[in-house]
């Protein structure tokens, strides 16, 4: 018996240890509270009654990935990381097939499982819908990037926190478009508030079926697709650049510009 009270008394010592360096040194990650909602800072809190969302129309989309260009550009995302990006599929099969674009970000889901995983409340929704990180409390265990069933979360090297897209919160906040709608040229993604039946992405979603990805995981995403093909809707994953691929294979005949900047 002694000897096992004294094990029981040693285990709970090091356990109260190991709770009190942790807290010392990462007070408000295992508070769980945000210094910037509680302060009541509109960047953290968001637009009351608004609920933010996106339709993409893939009828739309050329694969230009000047959306993908836009947000690198806009967030000063880091090399080889992106926020979103447009990867290409091959539909069908020989010889009736065809080339589809399938732009993806961030899906802001209502249901976010990202945000339930998170340790430090580091990654919370604003009541606009808009989830986000805050990088001052967000501690890189990476345990959201493993939750997203959409793979649509990073780890920024540059900042040693989990990273994403954030519909452009910043200018949002201000009366702007995502960079991405604001740059894409054939008017494929239309951004706006699903709360309100006459905003452009309401009346879409009125006119047109649409779908989302992945629906079985049960995040509810805010990211709508227009002609989304059965063939990709739960597999968003793709090897990138089909062109690119090609002349990787073949050898390109002479130096061109390629999506990596090649």
């Amino acid at each position: 018996m002694p000897s096992k009270s004294r094990r029981e008394f040693v285990k709970k010592a090091t356990g109260f240890i190991g709770v009190s360096t942790l807290a010392s040194t990462h007070a408000h990650a295992l508070s769980l509270t945000n210094p910037g909602r509680d302060a009541k800072d509109a960047r953290y809190v968001g637009q009351e009654g608004k609920r933010f969302g996106m339709v993409i129309d893939l009828r739309k989309c050329v694969g230009c990935q000047a959306c993908t260009s836009a947000c690198k550009s806009e967030n000063k995302v880091p090399k080889e990381k992106f926020r979103t990006y447009v990867p290409e599929y091959e539909l069908g099969s020989y010889p009736n097939v065809r080339k589809a674009f399938l732009p993806q970000l961030c899906n802001h889901c209502a249901e976010p499982s990202c945000v339930s995983v998170c340790p430090t409340g580091a990654t919370f929704a604003r009541k606009d819908g808009i989830v986000v990180v805050d990088n001052e409390i967000c501690w890189g265990c990476g345990y959201c990037i493993n939750a997203c069933p959409y793979d649509k979360r990073y780890f920024n090297p540059i900042s040693n926190v989990a990273d994403k897209c954030t519909l452009c919160a910043h200018r949002i906040d201000h009366g702007l478009l995502p960079a991405c709608v604001e740059s894409c040229v054939g008017g494929a993604r239309v951004f706006g508030d699903l709360n309100d039946p006459a905003s452009h992405v309401s009346r879409l979603l009125a006119t047109f079926p649409a779908t989302v990805l992945k629906p079985a995981s049960g995040t509810k995403p805010r990211v709508f697709y227009i002609a989304l093909s059965g063939e990709i809707q739960s597999l968003p994953y793709s090897n990138g650049i089909l062109d690119d691929a090609v002349r990787k294979r073949e050898g390109a005949l002479h130096k061109e510009w390629s999506s990596k900047g090649e």
